[in-house]
């Protein structure tokens, strides 16, 4: 009866892993939609800088998000074959798919291959102004920084020190993903990136396309139960939890992030360590988002707030907190992914609600349908969020002040 809606998604696992097999997305599909899945190059092998290679006079750096647009650009030229509309697009990832949709946003070379974008998760330290994981590609080239290392170290690790291209390119792709640090960003190269994602936006020169752009309430748990408890080390004294604070936020602000998230307020130092990196690292970057966004187009802000989605601890008994809304937590709720963990009865309601808010966005740039609670465009004035909680979706008004957005991350020089 007519081409379909066409969801393009973008997997996460840090720029480093995952694949785009890992999800069945048979849910949206039953809700009248296309979804096309992709794989990027990953790891080293989809993000670095290093002078030789950069001076082939190809694209440098960004390779992943070229693979990125390449598939887009497949969709462009192939999707009616397949009965979907190729003027109708939505590009949505979480975690590094999240990061780079906002990527994709701020970038000239994607510009006319989508029409929508949903960044589920992707805010990590690329809208804060004390966490910059995007940088020049020069920089990367020689120094690096806090977050990645530079191309020249990475040469020297697996024996270039000569940092000839011909070295680079005769070492194996196995001892290049040996090396690869655990979590990979994006370059401003020149070309596909100009700018990074938070300049674009606040100057306004991104793809102005409607967009869903939101977090989990309790992002950062996956990760402390991952380097703490599941490798046997729970933080459970207030000794071992100012210890982690000051690995996680160093010696310039630890001793503030000990002071608004004391051990003795929480019930335990995982959950404690889980509010900050939360809150620093992924929550208020993203709503600094929202806000420059909602300058220039259309963006519906969503927070996932299902403190009992799977998996519990029940499921994972080496973690000694509860994971609450995690870290991914929310993909389960529109796919069907690898582990199995069953739905109740009002999760499976808000299930039901967020695959038609995602699809009805993907047929007209708006989530709202009658089956659904109202879902308002997101506006500086009133600062509201969809709060995607179990069974019904409401409004919710106190993100800022739960996250400790303006009152202190916001104001870290």
């Amino acid at each position: 009866g007519g081409a379909l809606p066409v969801m393009f998604w973008i997997h996460g696992g840090g720029l480093v892993s995952g694949a785009g097999s890992d999800y069945d997305p048979t849910p949206l599909v039953n809700a009248g939609v296309i979804v096309v899945t992709i794989n990027y190059r990953l790891g080293y092998l989809g993000f670095f800088a290093q002078t030789a290679i950069d001076a082939e006079g190809h694209e440098n750096g960004n390779y992943g998000l070229m693979d990125q647009q390449f598939a887009m650009t497949w969709v462009q030229s192939n999707i009616a074959n397949f009965g979907g509309d190729p003027t109708n697009v939505t590009i949505f990832g979480e975690s590094a798919g999240g990061h780079s949709v906002y990527c994709q946003l701020a970038s000239p070379t994607a510009a006319g291959l989508f029409a929508h974008a949903i960044a589920e998760s992707g805010s990590y330290v690329i809208f804060e102004q004390f966490l910059q994981g995007i940088i020049p590609i020069a920089t990367a080239e020689s120094t690096g920084d806090a977050l990645v290392p530079s191309g020249e170290t990475i040469a020297n690790t697996v024996g270039c020190s000569d940092q000839s291209a011909g070295c680079l390119r005769a070492v194996s792709n196995t001892e290049l993903v040996s090396v690869q640090a655990g979590t990979l960003y994006a370059f401003v190269d020149g070309t596909l990136l100009t700018e990074t994602p938070q300049a674009a936006f606040q100057a306004g020169t991104f793809n102005k396309v409607p967009i869903i752009a939101g977090t989990n309430h309790d992002e950062w748990r996956l990760f402390v139960a991952d380097q703490y408890d599941l490798s046997g080390n729970p933080i459970l004294t207030e000794g071992e939890y100012d210890d982690a604070v000051s690995l996680l936020w160093m010696d310039m602000l630890a001793p503030f992030v000990l002071n608004l998230y004391p051990y003795a307020s929480y019930p335990s130092g995982g959950v404690a360590l889980g509010a900050s990196g939360t809150d620093g690292i992924f929550a208020c970057g993203a709503r600094n988002a929202d806000q420059l966004l909602a300058q220039f187009t259309t963006t519906y802000a969503y927070e996932f707030n299902d403190e009992n989605a799977p998996p519990l601890p029940s499921d994972i008994p080496t973690v000694t907190f509860p994971l609450g809304a995690f870290h991914s937590a929310e993909v389960q709720y529109l796919f069907i992914i690898g582990f199995s963990f069953e739905l109740n009865s009002d999760q499976l309601q808000l299930s039901a609600a967020m695959v038609s808010y995602w699809t009805h966005f993907a047929a007209t740039g708006d989530p709202n349908s009658a089956s659904t609670p109202t879902w308002s465009p997101y506006a500086t004035n009133t600062d509201q969020f969809q709060s995607l909680i179990p069974p019904t979706p409401v409004v919710e008004s106190t993100f800022n002040t739960d996250h400790q957005c303006d009152s202190f991350w916001n104001l870290v020089p």
